[in-house]
C-alpha cells in the first residue's frame, strides 16, 4: 500500500475511534413504581437532553415495587433503580443483597394517614376504635404499629382493613372506612374525588408524629459502582438537574412524562409533582444538599427499618446501604 493509502486508512480509523468514543452509553432506570408526576423527573431529565448531555441513553421502565427493583439491580437487568432507602436496608438484613443507595430523593417520609373532615380523626391519637384501609403491600404496614404505639394508640384498638390499592379512595369516598394509608404526596388526587363526593380532605403526615428517614432513592448494584463509577456520577448529576428543573417548572416535567406515557392525567400528575416537591426540597436537603446522604438520617432510616423486622440494631452497619462518595464527586 502506497503513503496516500496508509494516511486515508489512518483518518478513517481516527474517525471510527472519536465516534466510538463519543458513543452514548445504553442505561436502564427501573422505577419503583407506574410512571407518576412524582417520577416525573426521569422523564424531564430524558426528554430536555440533560441524560444526553451526559452520553447517556436512558430507557424508562415502570415498576411494582421495590422488591423488584432490587432484584433487578442485583441481577444486572437494570443499571439504575428508584426505591426506598429502608427497603434495601430490609433486604440487607435478609440477605445481604448487592445493591447500594448512591442518592437519596425523598428525604422526608412520604408515608400519611388520609382522612375526611367529618372522621372526627385530627391526629393519630384520635384512631382508637376507627377503621383504616391500606394496601397489602404498601411499604407504609411496616412502621404502622410502631408510630401507633409512639403516639399513645394500641394497635389493637384500630381495625385494619387489607384493600386493593386501586379500591382504597373509593372506600373513604364512599364512608366505608375512616381512614386510609396514603403517601401525602396522592393529596391532589384523592382531593378531587372526595370533593366530588362532597367530603373535604384531612392529611396527616407521618413524619410530624415521628417517622423520620429516607425513602425514595436511586440504587445501583456493587458490580456497577465497582465497574462504571463514572457511569453513576454522570447519571445522578444529571438527574440532580432534572430534579431541580422539575421544581422549577412542574408543568414541563409532566409534559415530558405525558409525551413518553400518553395516557397520563396531565392535572393530576401536576399536582402529584407538586405534591411531592416538599418530599424532597426540605430541612434536610438544605442541610445535607441535593442528592447527598446524612448519615446520621441513614442511622436514623435503619433504626426504623430494624423495628419493622425485629432485627437488634447491630444486625446491620446502615453505612453498608449506602454510598456517600458519589456526591462527592
Amino acid at each position: 500500500m502506497n503513503l496516500r493509502g496508509l494516511r486515508w486508512l489512518w483518518i478513517l480509523g481516527s474517525f471510527a475511534w472519536a465516534g466510538g468514543a463519543m458513543a452514548d452509553d445504553s442505561v436502564t432506570v427501573q422505577l419503583g413504581w407506574i410512571p407518576g408526576g412524582d417520577r416525573a423527573f426521569f422523564y424531564l431529565g430524558k426528554d430536555a437532553g440533560l441524560f444526553a448531555a451526559e452520553h447517556l441513553d436512558v430507557r424508562i421502565l415502570p415498576g411494582k415495587g421495590a422488591t423488584d427493583v432490587i432484584t433487578k439491580l442485583a441481577t444486572g437487568v437494570a443499571d439504575f433503580g428508584d426505591a426506598g432507602l429502608d427497603a434495601i436496608l430490609t433486604a440487607k438484613i435478609q440477605g445481604d443483597v448487592p445493591v447500594k443507595a448512591v442518592m437519596p430523593v425523598f428525604t422526608i417520609a412520604p408515608d400519611g394517614l388520609t382522612t375526611t373532615t367529618g372522621s372526627g380523626i385530627r391526629s393519630l391519637k384520635d384512631l382508637a376504635g376507627k377503621s383504616v384501609a391500606t394496601s397489602p403491600f404498601t411499604s407504609s404496614n411496616g412502621p404502622w404499629p410502631f408510630l401507633l404505639r409512639l403516639n399513645g394508640v394500641d394497635p389493637e384498638k384500630v381495625r385494619l382493613v387489607k384493600a386493593d390499592p386501586s379500591a382504597l379512595v373509593p372506600m373513604l369516598a364512599a364512608g366505608q372506612v375512616d381512614a386510609i394509608i396514603q403517601f401525602v404526596n396522592n393529596e391532589p388526587l384523592v382531593s378531587k374525588v372526595l370533593r366530588e363526593n362532597n367530603k373535604e380532605i384531612v392529611v396527616l403526615p407521618w413524619s410530624q408524629y415521628g417517622l423520620q428517614g429516607y425513602s425514595n432513592s436511586i440504587a445501583v448494584s456493587d458490580k456497577t459502582l465497582a465497574t462504571r463509577r463514572d457511569l453513576v456520577f454522570r447519571f445522578t448529576r444529571a438527574l440532580r438537574k432534572a430534579i431541580t428543573a422539575t421544581r422549577d417548572d412542574p408543568a414541563r416535567a409532566v409534559a415530558a412524562l405525558k409525551a413518553a406515557v400518553p395516557q397520563t392525567d396531565a392535572e393530576a400528575a401536576e399536582g402529584m409533582a407538586r405534591a411531592s416537591l416538599p418530599l424532597i426540597f426540605n430541612a434536610n436537603t438544605a442541610r445535607d444538599g441535593l442528592g447527598v446522604f446524612s448519615p446520621a438520617l441513614v442511622k436514623t432510616t435503619w433504626e426504623w427499618a430494624a423495628k419493622e423486622q425485629g432485627a437488634p440494631l447491630d444486625k446491620l452497619d446502615p453505612m453498608q446501604a449506602v454510598d456517600l462518595t458519589i456526591a462527592a464527586e
